[in-house]
């Protein structure tokens, strides 16, 4: 090989090497049976073979695609005061107009309060003096509303279990549901459509947690189910991770009223493994899955499964509910480092009262704010919760009887926090601090306020695609890429001849080299990300074809290989990189004003080009370089 060639095989063969490398993990999965899959879940690892694979689509994999509205002009309705039939008559009005397909609600809104000499600040005198202060109030709550549902359908999604699932404001007033491989149409609608409900548990103390799960391992010890469960984890390697007892001490933090637990400190055993000493396991089946830090319950990521199928016992539950207690997770998972520079995700786990001792529906506000001067968060990122007389009388009974406990608090199930209570609140006023940054802040206090839903939600759109629709889309866009692919190479072949075949294997590698770019990006695949895969197939082969008719004008002018090569390339460099430049800038508008399967066109499209531009130019150029160099070589197979 020539050693001037050297270097750019090095880059082409770095690049085919990543792109293999990025693939495997699709091949591999693809080529897993489902009890493989479910073997994988159990061990944990499945999650990070999914997370590496290219995606499908709904389109692709079936599901449910759904519209979803939010009804303001019940919202603006329910924030008036002092309602007369006047202002019912304008609402009504200006309901009906909305019928229109572009209909504004603010815009017509406005415009009836015009036209019917209506005085806002009479039903609205808490946003402002001026109708304007008091339209961008109304707007600011109409897009509060939104916001919240966004989160509550977050978390609703959740409990599918769907990877990749599409979420997204469309407009002012709706919101995109987009669940790919659900079949179950009717559990869908009604967990989308349910409200939210936000509760506050008291966490159980140190010595009851270490007393229900000391009664679980005697539980699992005695149980026939014991070698499935043993299943759930990997002990071929000897390892303790024994869990550190829960301490007494109460940690508290520099708020005032609430103390948050570090979360950041890792646990006493080893994070960095999640395999059980094989001994301690058949001692203590459930607490050598877990770990102790403070006060928590420390869950490693690839037990989590494992934990949950034995809390789903029914002998454990038995027990659970005899101990009047139960057990949630976390709402996110945190990155804990080891001593030895190791990160593992982790859940906290906690072991709750069985029953609510307050309901978000005594929230009145949860602002996100800065802590004042004076106290212990002066400068911090808070959330001010403030409650209704009923919850205020609540509160205070809850923080009084409860003080130097901790209270969990619990959206659909999952705890988002749970601070201890420094003393008793009297006033319903309430501040949570411990927060990383102001938008974190303001997360949770949607969140908080997410547990009464100010405007009703309805389905103005369903669409159901079934799985087997899925199937025979992936069947046909496959036969599609494959036909078309067929017919590409074989007329390169004939028409080419031999420089047909080089073009043809850089076709191909521009293929592996798009799909292992979309498997790095977390890309999700659709039909029109497939339509823009056969495009750029197209878009490849044009470039040498430009390219082989630049050669054959100049072999026919007597020049000789090496030279007609040079020529060629250079004369058709410039119409290429213009023609490739157009597409990709109409890519690029494509992704920046599309939505879903458009993005995922334009995606394809883009990287498509930029690809074929390295495949049909370089990786072309570098094998007829390397033919050229050989003595004798008089005319090339063009």
């Amino acid at each position: 090989m020539n050693n001037k060639l050297t270097p750019r095989y090095l880059i082409i063969g770095v690049a085919l090497v990543w792109a293999l490398w990025a693939l495997w993990p699709t091949i591999r999965y693809n080529n897993l049976s489902d009890e493989q899959k479910e073997t994988m879940k159990v061990e944990g690892t499945l999650y990070n073979l999914e997370s590496k694979i290219i995606k499908q689509g709904l389109d692709l994999k079936g599901g449910m695609h759904i519209v979803l509205e939010a009804d303001i002009p019940t919202l603006v309705s329910n924030l008036a005061q002092n309602k007369d039939s006047k202002f019912e008559r304008m609402l009504e009005e200006v309901q009906v107009q909305l019928v229109a397909p572009d209909a504004d609600f603010f815009v017509l809104f406005k415009q009836a309060v015009t036209d019917n000499n209506i005085k806002l600040r009479r039903y609205y005198n808490e946003y402002g003096a001026s109708d304007e202060d008091i339209l961008a109030g109304l707007e600011e709550e109409a897009d509060d509303a939104i916001n919240r549902v966004l989160e509550i359908l977050q978390n609703r999604v959740d409990q599918f279990g769907v990877s990749e699932p599409t979420i997204q404001k469309q407009g002012g007033q709706r919101i995109i549901v987009e669940l790919a491989g659900i079949d179950d149409p009717e559990r869908a609608r009604s967990l989308l459509q349910s409200t939210a409900l936000l509760e506050f548990f008291i966490v159980k103390s140190p010595d009851l947690t270490n007393d229900i799960l000391l009664r679980i391992d005697n539980i699992l010890k005695g149980s026939d189910e014991l070698a499935d469960i043993a299943s759930l984890t990997d002990t071929t390697e000897a390892r303790s991770t024994e869990p550190a007892p829960l301490s007494e001490d109460k940690t508290v933090s520099v708020s005032e009223l609430f103390g948050e637990p570090d979360v950041t400190e890792a646990s006493d055993g080893d994070t960095s493994s999640v395999v059980v000493d094989e001994r301690l396991f058949e001692e203590r089946p459930f607490s050598s899955l877990i770990r102790g830090a403070q006060n928590d319950i420390i869950v490693p990521e690839a037990n989590v499964y494992a934990i949950k199928k034995i809390l789903a016992m029914p002998e454990v539950q038995e027990k659970l509910d005899a101990g009047n207690g139960q057990f949630l997770f976390g709402n996110e998972p945190t990155e804990v480092t080891d001593l030895d520079g190791n990160k593992e995700r982790i859940y906290r786990l906690y072991y709750l009262e069985k029953e609510a001792e307050l309901t978000g529906g005594v929230i009145e506000e949860a602002n996100a704010t800065i802590g004042g001067q004076g106290g212990g968060a002066s400068g911090q990122s808070v959330v001010l919760l403030s409650m209704n007389g009923e919850g205020t009388k609540q509160w205070a009974r809850i923080t009084g009887s409860n003080v130097g406990r901790r209270v969990a608090i619990v959206l659909d199930s999952k705890v988002h926090m749970a601070p201890n209570i420094r003393e008793k609140i009297p006033s319903g006023g309430t501040q949570i601090e411990g927060f990383a940054n102001m938008n974190e802040a303001k997360d949770i206090a949607i969140v908080l306020r997410a547990g009464a839903l100010p405007a009703p939600v309805k389905i103005i759109e369903e669409r159901i695609i079934g799985s087997s629709l899925g199937s025979d889309s992936i069947k046909k866009g496959t036969n599609s890429i494959l036909i078309g692919l067929a017919l590409v190479l074989v007329f390169m072949m004939v028409y080419y001849k031999w420089s047909g075949s080089i073009a043809n294997f850089a076709l191909i590698w521009n293929i592996i080299l798009v799909l292992a770019v979309l498997a790095s990006l977390d890309a999700t695949l659709t039909l029109p990300g497939i339509a823009g895969l056969i495009l750029t197939i197209g878009m490849s082969i044009d470039a040498n074809v430009i390219i082989f008719e630049r050669i054959r004008e100049e072999e026919r002018k007597g020049k000789t290989p090496k030279s007609a090569i040079e020529a060629g390339y250079s004369r058709a460099l410039s119409t290429i990189i213009d023609a490739n430049i157009t597409t990709l800038i109409a890519a690029l508008v494509l992704y920046q004003y599309g939505t879903g399967p458009i993005r995922g066109f334009a995606t394809v499209l883009f990287w498509g080009i930029l690809i074929s531009m390295f495949t049909a130019i370089y990786v072309t150029r570098t094998i007829f370089n390397t033919f050229t160099q050989r003595k004798g070589l008089q005319r090339l197979s063009i």
